[in-house]
């Protein structure tokens, strides 16, 4: 084997290690699911304003890997943000993406016609303080006018 050959084989099987590392440090569209799942059952339990502080707070218990449990009232205002406190109180309801995109908008519209939403846009990665292509999972709260969500990137 000549030294290009093995010089490409050995940058096959890094590239191959990286993606794997990386994909292990991604949520998936099921542990986001589940997550917004243990969210909204915690809400119910503790209350949805305590509820909101703690997935503010509380990165032990409501952000895994590069996932974060986030709160938006039907008006546009985050009430939680496992990721970014200074969004809290905010009202993000025209706040768009780099593409131009509606996307607090879309998924709040989405929610409240079918009870939860999924919507693709960019937004910054907290981890890497890059924008990427990102997806979230929003659920409708009972008894309380506002959605619980969780994003993977993609």
């Amino acid at each position: 084997m000549n030294i290009f050959a093995r010089l490409s084989a050995a940058f096959a099987f890094v590239a191959f290690i990286h993606t794997a590392v990386v994909a292990e440090d991604h949520g998936t569209r099921q542990e986001a699911q589940a997550m917004v799942d243990r969210a909204v059952e915690h809400a119910k339990k503790v209350g949805a304003e305590q509820a909101f502080k703690d997935f503010t707070t509380d990165k032990a218990q409501w952000a895994y890997k590069d996932l974060y449990v986030f709160a938006t009232g039907m008006n546009g205002v985050m009430l939680a943000n496992g990721a970014n406190e200074r969004l809290v109180g905010k009202n993000l309801m025209e706040m768009k993406d780099q593409n131009g995109k509606l996307f607090v908008k879309e998924y709040l519209t989405s929610a409240q016609a079918k009870g939860f939403a999924w919507t693709d846009y960019d937004w910054t990665h907290p981890q890497t303080k890059k924008v990427d292509a990102k997806t979230s999972f929003v659920r409708k709260m009972d008894n309380y006018d506002a959605v619980v969500g969780v994003g993977i990137y993609r």
